[in-house]
């Protein structure tokens, strides 16, 4: 069976002061149009924080009063006596340890950002201090009358109410390209701030907050999804604008696309690429150019605080692209997770621990420095944020991070596997459960598989969803609740097999047993149902704790009864695994099933290894169904196991076969089933392993509380000392430090 490596705590790497940021190291090698870092960390080694310096999110600047609109937040309300600087969503690095920071339309739309004064700040982070010094600012302004809409001021400085500036590059001759929504357009300026032509407009669609928008038509460009995003190559021959979201009327949700424009022509050379984003609700945040043919790009989510799942940067490479016409991308960083061994900033809020995380909504700005460091920022949303701090409205941080600053832990053969995720910590066979797992680090993610009506694979441990997501409160799915018969038993519900995927995706997760696990409520509402598709992704854009690839565990539900309705779940199982290039026999997959009759199909259709699971009672469901008398427990005696070996490379097995309980509900001695199966060939993991009393053994349960944590750590011990290779827990924290 495969295995993956086991990370444990991140090692420190070579001392340095925490003030030294090496921002000067960029300028010969950016200016020599030379890649700013290699975009992979080394074999061994990861990503660590070197210096932090932030800003008050109440700092303000000269000039007139802000945010006579804005909506109150965090304890602040508006107008402000002074110019916010709400974080920034693009920065140019000089070279000599100062930026130019680019804050975006101030509040977020037309009707509530007049008064907000479109500028860059040459910003100076003190790494010793800690603290952003503000120097002074560029305005952007027309003098010159090239916009030929009506400008909200009459001495033709620009505003948030006339442009959204999202992202800034500098051109060789000293003057700036500007990235903005309302358009979206691309705006030219002078080093100055003075703009020199007409707004190059997109040939390819307007946002709804275009001025050019005709009555009657349709907005291609969603509300505050345009240029966000913008690159220019090495040579300042080329800018690469990158559309934020996805386009209105595109079928395909994941899909943005990646522009060329020629700045002699100032037109668009009509090039573009697809990329990619790990969910459909995610967004690219900035783009910078690092190679030939190579970007970084942020893709990020719309949530904060521990709600967070995406917070990443990715390297594309232009010149190639996958099956699907997308452009190849491999992590570059998990911002989410970040080595902090020298506690850079610890100690205030939320994820400034280590390891070092920036749970920010708007994680909006990188810019290589060189030498393998990246800088990075955020836009705050001012006042809204409050990521850090609830009730506190987030500073602008200002982040360097060394790429490959980090010793991992070396990697273990025992296998760590999340069940349906983290599910310990958030709601089960979501993204966010997903993420949270990898980033406790779990080698493997495991999502149970089942069917919509239109035959796509989706992460639900039943089909039945009345329990794991918001169905129930859809009045227009209130006669779609029905009784059926699943394996035998008559369950009451709503059964996925009963929705398209399109009606799926209209629903949100909540926590399956709430009164176990309330703190896992306060996600509820927050996430979707995602497809197989999209925790592959996930997973192979991912990697462990110990820089390895992240392992796919997945669960074929209920086969028999899917294959009676015509919804065979392992012709889409083995079809998406090829069209994720995980079908080969070294790929970090494992497939698994309680029934027998799809594995042994599956043995001669596939080269990837599975693992026959084998419940405390009762029997396959296939065999129930054949006739065939044999229970689980037969399955496991020595010659049930000789028989499994036949087809399977291990079994996933109850933990009270391999270690059984007495009546008390303590441990006993181990049963013979982790030795006959070795003996068998087969490798053994052992389900499930959760923190709370209830699913104890007694002698690991902590006082009397059924839903308080006992002592998860001792119990797996015990397993892993009768022999047990790998297991399925809740809370992959726990066990990854239990192996570590």
């Amino acid at each position: 069976m495969a295995t993956a490596a086991l990370g444990g705590t991140v090692l420190p790497a070579a001392a340095e002061p925490a003030g030294s940021a090496g921002t000067s190291d960029a300028t010969d090698t950016a200016r020599a149009g030379q890649p700013a870092g290699h975009g992979r960390p080394a074999p061994g080694r990861g990503p660590a924080l070197v210096s932090r310096a932030t800003l008050s999110a109440d700092f303000l600047a000269d000039g007139p009063p802000s945010g006579a609109a804005v909506t109150p937040a965090n304890g602040r309300t508006g107008p402000f006596a002074g110019q916010v600087i709400p974080g920034f969503s693009g920065a140019l690095d000089n070279g000599d340890g100062t930026f130019w920071g680019l804050p975006d339309n101030g509040f977020g739309a037309k009707g509530n950002s007049a008064d907000f004064l479109l500028r860059m700040y040459l910003v100076t982070p003190d790494w010793a201090s800690g603290q952003i010094e503000v120097g002074r600012h560029v305005s952007f302004r027309d003098p010159d009358g090239h916009v030929d809409f009506p400008l909200t001021r009459a001495d033709r400085l620009l505003t948030g109410a006339d442009f959204d500036v999202e992202s800034v590059q500098r051109a060789k001759d000293g003057t700036l390209w500007v990235g903005e929504e309302f358009g979206p357009f691309l705006l030219h300026f002078d080093a100055d701030g003075v703009l020199l032509s007409a707004p190059l407009p997109f040939p390819d669609g307007k946002s709804p907050a275009n001025p050019y928008l005709a009555p009657g038509e349709t907005p291609r460009v969603g509300s505050s999804r345009g240029f966000e995003a913008l690159a220019i190559s090495s040579d300042g021959r080329r800018l690469y604008p990158v559309v934020e979201g996805a386009f209105t009327d595109d079928p395909v949700q994941r899909r943005r696309y990646v522009y060329e424009v020629d700045t002699r022509t100032q037109q668009y050379t009509g090039r573009t690429w697809q990329y990619e984003t790990d969910a459909a609700a995610n967004v690219v945040g900035d783009a910078q150019w690092v190679g030939r043919d190579r970007l970084w790009l942020i893709e990020r989510d719309d949530h904060d605080g521990a709600a967070s799942v995406t917070k990443r940067v990715y390297e594309v490479d232009l010149s190639r692209t996958d099956r699907d016409g997308f452009v190849e991308k491999s992590l570059v960083l998990d911002a989410l997770r970040i080595a902090n061994p020298r506690g850079v900033g610890a100690g205030t809020g939320y994820g400034t621990g280590d390891p070092f995380a920036l749970p920010v909504q708007s994680f909006e700005t990188i810019v290589p420095l060189g030498k393998d460091r990246l800088l990075l920022a955020n836009d705050n949303n001012y006042p809204g944020n409050a990521a850090r701090v609830p009730g506190t409205p987030d500073a602008t941080e200002m982040l360097v991070v060394d790429l490959r600053g980090a010793r991992l832990a070396k990697p273990d053969d025992t296998l760590v596997v999340g069940h349906r995720g983290a599910s310990g910590y958030r709601p089960e066979h979501t993204l966010a459960a997903y993420e949270t797992a990898i980033l406790q680090c779990a080698d493997y993610i495991e999502p149970d598989l089942v069917s919509t009506k239109d035959g796509v694979l989706v992460a639900r441990h039943e089909n039945e969803i009345g329990g794991t997501t918001d169905v129930a409160t859809k009045p227009e799915f209130a006669d779609r609740r029905t009784t059926k018969t699943v394996d035998g038993t008559s369950i009451t519900g709503w059964f996925t097999e009963d929705f398209t995927l399109a009606e799926l995706r209209t629903l949100r997760a909540k926590e399956r047993i709430p009164g176990t696990r309330p703190a896992n409520t306060a996600f509820d509402g927050k996430y979707g149902v995602p497809t197989f598709d999209e925790v592959l992704d996930l997973a192979r854009h991912s990697r462990t704790c110990a820089g390895e690839p992240v392992g796919v565990y997945p669960e074929t539900k209920h086969p028999s009864y899917f294959d009676d309705l015509g919804l065979s779940l392992e012709e889409p199982l083995l079809a998406t695994l090829a069209a994720n290039g995980l079908d080969r026999r070294d790929a970090p997959v494992v497939i698994q099933s309680f029934e027998t009759a799809n594995l042994r199909e599956l043995a001669t259709r596939t080269r990837l290894p599975l693992a026959q699971l084998v419940n405390c009672t009762g029997s396959p469901w296939d065999l129930v169904e054949a006739g065939d008398p044999r229970t689980y427990a037969d399955l496991v005696t020595r010659d049930g196991l000789r028989w499994v070996a036949r087809y399977a490379d291990g079994i996933g097995a109850c933990k009270d076969v391999l270690i059984p309980r007495d009546g008390t509900g303590a441990l006993q001695s181990p049963s013979p089933v982790i030795r006959d199966a070795h003996r068998a060939g087969l490798t053994v993991h052992g389900w499930t392993f959760r923190r709370e009393n209830q699913f104890l053994p007694t002698q690991f349960r902590v006082g009397t509380d059924p839903n308080a944590p006992g002592d998860l750590t001792g119990e797996i011990r015990t397993f892993l000392r009768a022999g047990m290779d790998g297991f399925f827990t809740d809370n992959p924290d726990v066990g990854a430090a239990a192996v570590g």
